[in-house]
Order: C-alpha cells, then structure tokens, then sequence
C-alpha cells in the first residue's frame, strides 16, 4: 500500500533547526524524524512512498540521492577500502517518489496535487512527516476495513505538559489536571484513506477543516484510539526529549528494534512521561 507524507511545511516552532533544515529532516541519531517514519511503515510491509515536498525539498531530495548506508549500520571494509559488506539494510527494497507540491500550500491541497500519483489505489495511507508512535499497523488497518469508511485517523493524547481547565459559570475552576490525564484526545494523523477522499475536498481547504466537517456529516470518518506511545517534534523542547531518549535506547516507536530486542527476551518500554492512560469522551483535530 502506498503511503504519502506530509514534508513540505515551514516549521516555524522548530525555527532553531527548520531555518536551515526542513522539521522532517531534524535528526534523532543518525537519522532523520522521515527516516524513522518510513522504517515504521517498512517493519509493517508497506515501502512505497510519496513525499509531498515544498520547503527546502532540495535538501530531502540531496539527502536520499546519497544517502550512505554505512554511516548508520555496521560493515566490514575489505580488499583495500575497494569493496564494502553491509550487515545490515535500511532501505533498498524503498521505493520512494518526490513530488513538488508547492512552497505554500496546506495538507489538503498538498495531497491533491499528488492524486495523479495515485492512480489504481483503492486504500493509501497518509501521514504527517513529524510525528512518531507504536501503533500496531496491522490492527489499525484491520479496523478500517471491518468500518468501510472513507476515512481514518490516529487519535491519541497530548505529550505536552499543558493543564486542563475545566470552569464552571465561566468562572469558578471545577477542574484542572494534566492534559496527558484528561479525556482530551487529538489528531495524531496515521490517516487511512479510500480513494473516494478526494471526493470531499475542494481547492484551497485544509484536510482536516472542510472535507473532514463533509465526512463527519456523512459519517465516513472514523478515529482509532492508541493509548500507547505517540509524540511530534513541534518544538525545540519537543526535540530535546527524543534526543533523551535516542540516547537512553528508549525508543518505543522503533518496533522493527523491538521485535528483535523480543526475540532477545530484551523487550523496550517508553518512558514513563509518555505513557497515556486508557478512556476519553471527546476527540481534537490537529491542523
């Protein structure tokens, strides 16, 4: 199934790196936050990507033309540095189309312009290029075939260390607590798309505004509830706490790691600050 990813944005509240580097292209490691996304969608099997570029493109397209697999995974050099043996692969059987799809435009029309790219595909999904999560693909996808929905989104908790406000009267406080506690759930993207969703979007409208409203009416749009790990780097905070945790070996949304480290009886567990609880009765929209 082909997957499309959402990478030609500003970044602005990355402005320390995105200035110079596009926020998909920010590194955790070794790699890049895109790098780690499309190895997610390989683990489950699904290795053909559009990226929808805009912003520095140039700079997505130059660091895939060469990319070197030997600075991130172990080798032998032999024969005079004249011949190289990798030990292991990250992206040979990746198939991988970069499209242009404009310096200003939002999400919606952004996967307009890629629909030629698209031609005879009855499922696709679609994601944003800054966020991370364990979500088991293969239920997920199972639940959107058992709705026969148009649509679907990932929906999860915020990691941000905001507080919830409950007031009463518009006044008297009736609640605060932490939003990762709350019954507040956003949109974490990891969209399901059938074909038929470029039926519901019109030129100019933001995916998750309009068109989402015309499936909503319709009662074509679906969300699946992870409560498990997901977080974005939206900001230099944001960014520091993944370098913690690449550093600590916590990395919970590197499930072709955990399988392995299973095998191992080595199992990988998130950090406390990003575990969410169960439940909710509401669910956010991220733009």
């Amino acid at each position: 199934m082909k997957v499309v990813l959402f990478c030609g944005g500003f970044g602005t509240r990355l402005r320390e790196h995105s200035q110079t580097v596009p926020k998909p292209m920010v590194e955790i490691g070794y790699r890049p936050m895109i790098w780690h996304l499309m190895r997610y969608y390989a683990h489950f099997g699904h290795k053909d990507f559009i990226l929808c570029l805009g912003y520095r493109g140039d700079y997505i397209k130059n660091y895939f033309l060469n990319y070197n697999e030997c600075l991130s995974n172990n080798f032998v050099l032999s024969n005079g540095g004249r011949t190289v043996h990798l030990y292991d692969n990250d992206m040979e059987d990746w198939r991988i189309s970069f499209i242009d799809t404009g310096l200003q435009n939002n999400i919606g029309q952004r996967l307009l312009a890629v629909k030629p790219y698209l031609e005879g595909e009855e499922v696709f999904m679609a994601n944003y290029g800054d966020g991370l999560s364990d979500l088991d693909l293969n239920l997920y996808l199972d639940r959107f075939y058992r709705a026969n929905k148009t649509a679907s989104f990932l929906c999860v908790q915020p990691s941000q260390s905001f507080h919830v406000v409950s007031l009463e009267d518009e006044a008297i406080v009736e609640k605060i607590e932490p939003v990762s506690k709350s019954d507040l759930w956003i949109n974490g993207g990891f969209f399901v798309f059938k074909k038929e969703i470029f039926d519901y979007i019109e030129p100019g409208e933001e995916l998750v505004v309009e068109p989402f409203q015309r499936l909503i009416a319709k009662k074509e749009l679906i969300g699946y509830r992870n409560p498990g790990f997901w977080a974005c780097m939206d900001t230099l905070k944001e960014k520091m706490i993944f370098d913690q945790m690449y550093t600590k070996g916590q990395m919970p949304w590197a499930v072709w790691d955990r399988s392995k480290a299973q095998k191992d009886n080595r199992l990988l567990s998130p950090p406390s600050f990003y575990t969410t609880p169960n439940g909710s009765s509401s669910v956010g929209l991220r733009n």
